[in-house]
């Protein structure tokens, strides 16, 4: 069925934001409640279904577990956000709280140099007050029996404030809460955009229904589409649609207790979801690589469960040789070619576009500090919370990738 586009209420805006989903609404959000800000925001969002977008396909995952101090920081804002959700958005008793089911990453090394970068990642987020343990595999084993471990040396593991959350409330309570801030939401599509002689500035976008819309700022918030938007101001951005599968899985002899996301170094990663269980993979572990696809490209490869997934799982962990898919789909990443980290911030010539990009599996668990940070930005110019500059686009330009070895 053709999606009805409607006409915004206004010819002009001081922000649009192009795409409505966790990044459009967590901006528009932030914006409201900044009170420096008191100008209007239009977020255009094509299909208010949200039904192929990557906030509905996530699997809603929160980790401190990375490598580079800005990510841990940003994720340890994150658990802090969401753990007291109803008084971060101003107390509203229609609010519910968003517990975060504190299972825990466990990310399994079979070499090494897998072992030795484990183990210099936990000194650092330990440094930074992540509850994350490097465990032998003796360890790993006195306290999740249920593990094969013949091929591995060490693991690390963080059993607080890592797990996984509801994240579609996150996303449903920024949206109605901007909404009713101000923040207009209209289902249309930016399909052009408008930039003065010097193309420092663009001045208007188009809609597909026709309409020129006049803004001050505009902010990309396109998921895996980003480049589609980034072009229509000349700007070209590292950022393609890649497939991520996602499984959910009865056990016929359940694990004693929970099991937490355990990374396994196939690249297959496992974790407990309620009485079920859920599972995740890059087509990639098929050995035949990991292909960019299209925009509408939500195909799945059956295969994949039955001669690859579901094996690996069943090694690593005997007790799920008897299991039940109950349900899988497809989503995709909005992949960084370059690093698989954000661009986060002002392209540098055209000064008024602004980047909320490409990361990678990462969004969620960022999104209420890159939503800050933008609406920072937007308000005072600067970043004033957290140093988001190392996510910039400079980095782009320069092909200079940033060093995060914690990518999944």
């Amino acid at each position: 069925m053709k999606q009805q586009f409607a006409t915004p209420h206004q010819n002009s805006y001081d922000v649009v934001i192009v795409g409505g989903a966790i990044y459009g609404s967590s901006i528009a959000w932030w914006l409201t409640n900044n009170e420096n800000f008191d100008g209007t925001i239009l977020v255009v969002e094509r299909d208010p279904s949200y039904e192929f977008c990557s906030t509905t396909h996530t699997n809603s995952c929160m980790r401190q577990q990375f490598s580079a101090e800005i990510n841990i920081r940003i994720s340890q804002f994150a658990a802090e956000f969401v753990r007291n959700f109803r008084e971060a958005l101003g107390g509203d008793e229609r609010i519910p709280d968003i517990p975060i089911q504190s299972y825990g990453y466990l990310y399994l090394a079979d070499t090494p140099e897998f072992a030795a970068h484990l183990k210099e990642s936990q000194a650092i987020q330990s440094r930074l007050g992540a509850g994350t343990r490097h465990m032998s595999r003796d360890q790993i084993t006195a306290e999740y029996p249920f593990y094969q471990l013949d091929d591995i040396i060490a693991g690390n593991h963080n059993p607080v404030n890592e797990g996984y959350f509801d994240g579609n409330s996150l996303f449903d309570w920024w949206k109605r809460l901007a909404r009713e801030k101000g923040a207009e939401y209209c289902t249309n599509e930016v399909v052009g955009m408008e930039l003065d002689d010097d193309r420092s500035t663009v001045n208007a976008v188009t809609l597909a229904t026709g309409e020129r819309i006049s803004c001050g700022t505009v902010i990309n918030c396109s998921g895996p589409r980003a480049v589609l938007t980034s072009r229509m101001a000349g700007i070209e951005i590292p950022v393609e649609p890649r497939k991520r599968y996602t499984y959910i899985f009865d056990a016929e002899k359940p694990l004693e207790k929970d099991l937490p996301l355990t990374i396994d170094p196939s690249g297959v990663h496992v974790r407990s979801d309620g009485r079920y269980y859920l599972a995740g993979c890059p087509p990639s572990i098929t050995g035949e690589g990991d292909p960019a696809v299209g925009y509408d490209d939500f195909n799945a490869d059956h295969s994949l469960w039955e001669n690859h997934v579901w094996p690996l799982i069943a090694t690593r962990i005997p007790q799920f040789e008897a299991i039940k898919l109950t349900n899988m789909w497809v989503g995709h990443y909005a992949y960084n070619t370059l690093d698989q980290n954000a661009i986060i911030g002002p392209h540098p010539e055209v000064r008024n576009f602004i980047f909320a990009n490409g990361f990678s599996g990462h969004g969620l668990q960022q999104s209420p500090a890159m939503g800050r940070g933008i609406a920072e930005w937007i308000s005072h110019g600067e970043y004033r919370s957290l140093d988001l500059s190392p996510f910039g686009f400079d980095r782009i330009m320069k092909n200079e990738p940033f060093k995060e070895k914690a990518v999944i």
